[in-house]
């Protein structure tokens, strides 16, 4: 019963992680190119759940089978996720605000109400459901007196994120763009010098980012099974502390943060009460950015001042 409790455990570690990976990744990329924190990120994927729950909710309608009708919710998710974040970063990724770091997280701040107060009004303040998916179906890995089951759902949005977060990485990895990325992240200054369009790439970083908030939109929508226009204040923070812990601006970084942050969780829900779950979590990422400052997988950075 022991090894079963523990293997339920793991599985509910993987469903949490698959929704904090995607957002965390969201965040470093954009950490990484403009030393910012953009503080919008878990709006954005709000947005893009409420996509995902009236596109679901319609396909169902239309006769669609549930696969179709999540598959469809999750396209419609990361195309609303990328649109807003193109809008977004065309209005407040200019040359002049990259420059201005408190200019830029005041408007992320602006960005992130003005998406709560659209959804608001769109939504007259309510909870949007969509019917479940796949009527309870389950993956069994173990029967008897402790049965272990992950929901089909829930596998599916791992898939999901696994698909989305490994194209991202590839993209960023071997392609011209991500050649690109990766010269803004080590030096912006430099990399404009030798000719590559920061403000472009800024761009399309916050178009993939977006994607990515997308998904995890999805995952949210579709798990849970509706979106509300709080839903992304707290995931939002989630994600964005364990970008933190796990770097800043490091990619890797942010993926051990967030299953970091997953695995405190679902262990605190273990053994402990859950009210107390939140205060428990942000108390040790505390203790982590006292202790290390730059992250669990970052590496210092200093001034060039403080070399000379």
């Amino acid at each position: 019963m022991n090894s079963a409790y523990l293997l339920q455990q793991s599985l509910n570690a993987l469903q949490l992680a698959s929704f904090y990976v995607p957002l965390a990744l969201a965040f470093a990329i954009m950490q990484a190119i403009t030393r910012r924190i953009f503080l919008s990120f878990g709006d954005l994927a709000m947005f893009a759940s409420f996509g995902a729950v009236y596109v679901c909710f319609d396909a169902l309608v239309r006769g669609q089978s549930d696969f179709v009708s999540g598959l469809m919710a999750l396209l419609a998710a990361m195309a609303c996720g990328a649109a807003i974040a193109f809008v977004v970063a065309r209005i407040f990724l200019g040359e002049r605000l990259l420059g201005q770091p408190l200019a830029f997280m005041i408007a992320s701040i602006g960005v992130g109400i003005a998406i709560q107060e659209t959804m608001r009004l769109q939504s007259l303040g309510r909870n949007i459901w969509v019917p479940p998916l796949f009527s309870g179906d389950s993956l069994r890995f173990l029967d008897g007196s402790y049965p272990v089951r992950l929901p089909v759902m829930t596998a599916l949005a791992v898939a999901a994120s696994i698909t989305a977060t490994a194209t991202v990485l590839g993209i960023l990895t071997f392609t011209r763009f991500g050649l690109w990325w990766r010269a803004c992240a080590q030096d912006l200054r430099l990399a404009r010098l030798c000719a590559i369009d920061a403000e472009h790439v800024a761009r399309g970083s916050f178009a993939l980012a977006g994607v990515l908030a997308g998904v995890t939109g999805w995952t949210a929508a579709i798990s849970y099974g509706g979106a509300n226009f709080t839903g992304g204040l707290m995931v939002g923070f989630k994600a964005m502390f364990a970008s933190v812990i796990g770097g800043f601006g490091s990619l890797r970084g942010a993926l051990v943060g967030a299953i970091t942050l997953a695995i405190l969780e679902v262990s605190w829900s273990s053994f402990f009460q859950t009210s107390y779950r939140d205060v428990a979590v942000f108390a040790v990422i505390i203790m982590v950015l006292v202790l290390r400052p730059e992250g669990l997988l970052g590496v210092s950075r200093h001034r060039e001042s403080e070399n000379t």
